[in-house]
């Protein structure tokens, strides 16, 4: 007998079965929230938006065989009716995992109609999230695989562009750096520019905008910015399967926060690696277009029917799918009590 042919019997033998790949149900509670969210797109009601999408996502997720529990929610649970941290959801059967979510990040880019909202999942063995505490925001840098060691969060921002430039065999001008235009970036603006790099400006969704700098050919090299740490640790997740390269460090917004963070053992110097965000090496991630953008299409309507479009990863297999569905409306409201459309 071949030695294939004697490791094919003994894996018969042992009984040994690919387990199921969860991401492939999480897309269907990120279509659901796309779906839902999609109704609301250019409205002018980012709330009502938001609560849309959280509404059909808790709805999907208790049929998801799993016993999960949301590490990254919607805040606390007197803010959060649902989906809030630290609820148990899923049908309670193993796996025991750690939850992700962000039901619709991109509100106000739903509410104007803006391209790049999206809906958006992770699952990882329990106790492998990283739980960011009171910090609600986080310093970012992130880049594909081939830049990866051109990053460092200790050395000026200026320096970085230099050394991505170099990598990359070009001059500071053809860098691209993806950043959130906010007040508290203008500084590091004026250093990026002093750089000679260029910037793309987002107004919301930097989960989206890590994930354009890690992956190749999307124009974009680097990500930087001070964000969300629910969207980093969304991030991390995303990058375990994509590969590329992730670093965060918690940036309080007061002394307030920082006297918080600090009293409960953080390490405001920290540098965080992907693997300190989420440590697991079962990552699930998914995430659905509700509008139109760089990487996903948005939900689109055409005679009683929508189509969605998703990415689907799994951090063990390295798989990275992309999904594309298409729903009967009339039949979704139907079993859902209207929640769609």
């Amino acid at each position: 007998m071949s030695q294939a042919g004697e490791v094919i019997s003994q894996d018969q033998r042992s009984g040994d079965r690919p387990d199921r790949n969860l991401a492939l149900e999480l897309v269907r509670v990120t279509e659901a929230a796309a779906l839902a969210a999609a109704g609301w797109v250019g409205r002018g009601d980012k709330e009502a938006a938001d609560q849309a999408a959280v509404d059909a996502m808790r709805l999907l997720l208790d049929t998801v065989p799993m016993d999960g529990l949301v590490v990254i929610g919607e805040g606390e649970k007197d803010e959060a009716p649902m989906l809030y941290n630290g609820e148990e959801i899923g049908d309670g059967s193993p796996p025991v995992a750690d939850i992700a979510v962000d039901p619709l990040e991109g509100t106000t880019l739903t509410a104007r109609g803006f391209p790049g909202a999206l809906a958006v999942i992770a699952l990882a063995e329990r106790g492998t999230m990283f739980d960011p505490g009171p910090c609600v925001y986080m310093e970012k840098l992130a880049s594909a695989p081939s830049l990866a060691d051109c990053l460092d969060l200790n050395i000026p921002l200026a320096e970085v562009i230099a050394r991505v430039a170099e990598k990359k065999g070009s001059e500071p001008n053809e860098v691209t750096v993806i950043v959130l235009d906010r007040p508290r970036h203008e500084e590091a603006v004026a250093e990026i520019r002093q750089a000679g790099a260029r910037i793309r400006f987002i107004t919301d969704g930097d989960v989206q905008a890590a994930l354009m700098a890690v992956s190749e050919g999307t124009g974009v090299d680097l990500l930087w910015g001070i964000g969300g740490t629910p969207e980093g640790v969304l991030s991390a997740a995303a990058i375990k399967s994509l590969g590329g390269r992730f670093l965060g460090r918690l940036w309080p917004r007061d002394d307030g926060e920082r006297k918080a963070a600090e009293d409960a053992g953080y390490d405001l110097s920290r540098v965080l690696e992907t693997d300190d965000l989420v440590s697991g090496d079962d990552v699930f991630f998914a995430a659905t277009g509700v509008t139109d953008g760089d990487l996903l299409d948005g939900v689109r309507y055409l005679d009683g029917r929508a189509t969605t479009e998703s990415l689907v990863m799994r951090s063990r297999s390295g798989t990275v799918r992309k999904v594309g569905a298409t729903h009967d409306i009339r039949k979704l409201r139907a079993i859902t009590g209207g929640r769609y459309g």
